[in-house]
């Protein structure tokens, strides 16, 4: 049976705090850890006030220090708010305080506005279009260093930190065949190009010092509850969401509701059924099905699950019954 690992966002719910946030992260690793997760990742977003990950690295280390087995790591860091030297040092420190256990996954996107973006980057002129060059520099830093080289990653250098290319299109596709790097497709909210990105990644691979064959890892929301009912009440909370982004009413998490009528027009439906067409909701019996199902259609080698869940208590069971489904398509369920 394929990894099952976590895409943890750091949601901060409405009437809560990032210190509450961070203290669920820490929280929920610890029980993925026992539940048998392979890693737990982060993400870097800026300006967004339901999301506490934005010190990406910072958290990661703060989840590293609370478990002992799972592998920890960044999905991602986005590459052009950063120079690739502060990243190999960051990540250098992180893999030398926790050997063995912590990923770097890169985006090219900012994670943020433009007002944000520019914020973070001050004078610095980068775009996306720097990104394949960026990676290269990074992966540089982390080898040994060469006799004469002038700039070194410390900590860093020689400690092969693994890399992923994260995306939603097909350049991230083509990129992380080219570098022969593991690839994570965001299909838990950009579906649109999964399929073709998937089939351009296997067929354009080129086997590297890191990685002999193709390897993807695929987003995928699942909410998990005692009853189909539940599990599709608890999704309302993202699709709410959904819904105030598309609105540009960025937020923090809102509590679930008993229906989303009058709540979403009938073309705001369509667009956030659409970005969340990635989604298993249902009972125990709903979501092992469904996860059998899309590991077919999609022949991913890992997923990456996700859930945006108001309360923690419902996150918690959500991941953990979604941990049992595993384990009943591990025997064959």
């Amino acid at each position: 049976m394929i990894p099952f690992s976590v895409l943890d966002l750091s949601p901060i719910v409405e009437g809560a705090t990032a210190a509450d946030a961070l203290r669920n992260t820490r929280d929920l690793a610890q029980h993925c850890e026992r539940w048998g997760y392979h890693r737990y990742w982060l993400a870097e977003h800026h300006n967004m006030t339901g999301i506490a990950s934005a010190a990406t690295s910072v958290v990661i280390g703060h989840v590293a220090a609370a478990t002992s087995t799972i592998r920890v790591g960044a999905g991602g860091i986005m590459l052009p708010n950063h120079t690739p030297l502060v990243i190999a040092e960051q990540f250098g420190t992180l893999a030398s305080l926790f050997p063995g256990r912590i990923d770097l996954g890169l985006g090219r996107a900012p994670g943020t506005d433009p007002q944000t973006a520019r914020a973070l980057r001050r004078d610095r002129i980068e775009t996306a279009d720097e990104f394949p060059q960026d990676v290269v520099e990074l992966q540089r830093y982390f080898r040994e260093p060469e006799p004469g080289q002038a700039v070194i990653a410390v900590p860093g250098a020689g400690l092969d930190v693994p890399i992923w290319i994260l995306g939603s299109s097909l350049f991230g596709a083509q990129l992380a065949a080219h570098l022969g790097l593991p690839y994570a497709f965001a299909s838990h909210f950009a579906p649109d190009y999964l399929h073709t990105a998937l089939q351009m990644y296997r067929a354009q691979f080129r086997p590297s010092a890191q990685l002999q064959r193709p390897y993807a890892m695929v987003g995928v929301n699942v909410f998990a509850a005692d009853t189909d009912a539940e599990a599709a009440r608890l999704f309302t909370s993202l699709q709410q969401h959904f819904v105030r982004i598309r609105r540009n009413q960025r937020g923090r998490l809102p509590p679930p509701v008993d229906s989303m009528d009058g709540i979403w027009a009938p073309h705001e439906r369509a667009g956030v059924e659409q970005s969340l067409a990635c989604s298993i909701v249902g009972s125990l019996d709903t979501v092992t099905q469904g996860l059998k199902d899309f590991i077919a259609r999609t022949g991913a080698d890992e997923l990456m699950i996700t859930a945006q869940i108001y309360d923690h208590a419902a996150r918690l069971h959500s991941f953990e019954l979604t941990a049992q489904a595993r384990q009943r398509l591990a025997d064959g369920g």
